[in-house]
């Protein structure tokens, strides 16, 4: 990732909030590739002048191809404030996401359990008794219809790894994009899903902080909808 591409949305002593970009990970892996977390500390470095290794918390995570809004740490305190809100259920993620076709449900909670296959860096839907299983929620609504296509807004209870991929296909509606989880039903192009709203109390003045960012409305899928924050 290039530090010229880094956008900040919000800026304090505590915490930075950033639009992470598309297909660039949210923190270093066993890729090497360069990252959204290195690329902030980097810019934290610099601006500020710090002297040897610069503190940044990872609070929360996003999919290498899932674009959006983020909240790092800049403070030991901030982040383990911010960790226990994530735990404790005080710290709300949306997602918009295009889904192929329309659930039968226009609005529902959907509850299973996952287990990852790490050699494979696979999800799949799980009974609950099986090794490695964990339980996994969330909530969809239904906001638009048209052309096969469906887009929804999704709210997380848990964090799971490719949670909504793999819950949303198991109702036969994968996201668009989606050619690892999606089957038959599935169509090319990028990964429709994105991390649009972020809702948290800020770790030190208990502000309540919400922050929105809109999806590439100008791009396909998502200019076949009317998406409005």
């Amino acid at each position: 990732m290039l530090d010229s591409e880094l956008t900040i949305v919000y800026e304090d002593n505590h915490i930075i909030v950033v639009l992470k970009p598309r297909n660039v990970a949210c923190c270093p892996d066993e890729s090497g590739d360069d990252n959204l977390f290195d690329c902030i500390k980097r810019y934290i470095k610099t601006t500020y002048n710090k002297p040897g290794n610069v503190f940044l918390g990872l609070v929360h995570r996003l999919d290498r191809p899932t674009g959006g809004v983020m909240v790092y740490a800049k403070t030991s305190k901030a982040a383990a404030r911010l960790s226990e809100q994530m735990r404790t259920g005080g710290f709300e993620k949306l997602y918009f996401a295009v889904l192929c076709g329309t659930p039968s449900k226009p609005r529902a909670t959907l509850e299973n359990y996952l287990r990852k296959n790490s050699l494979n860096n696979m999800v799949y839907v799980c009974t609950q008794t099986e090794e490695g299983a964990k339980f996994a929620s969330l909530e969809y609504n239904v906001l638009e219809s048209k052309g096969g296509l469906s887009l929804a807004e999704v709210k997380l209870h848990t964090g799971r790894t490719h949670q909504i991929r793999v819950q949303m296909a198991a109702i036969n509606c994968p996201l668009y994009g989606d050619m690892r989880y999606g089957g038959e039903n599935a169509v090319k192009g990028k990964l429709a899903l994105w991390a649009y709203s972020l809702r948290f109390t800020h770790p030190t003045t208990g502000e309540k902080l919400r922050f929105e960012i809109e999806p590439p409305k100008d791009e396909k899928p998502w200019n076949a909808f009317t998406i409005k924050l």
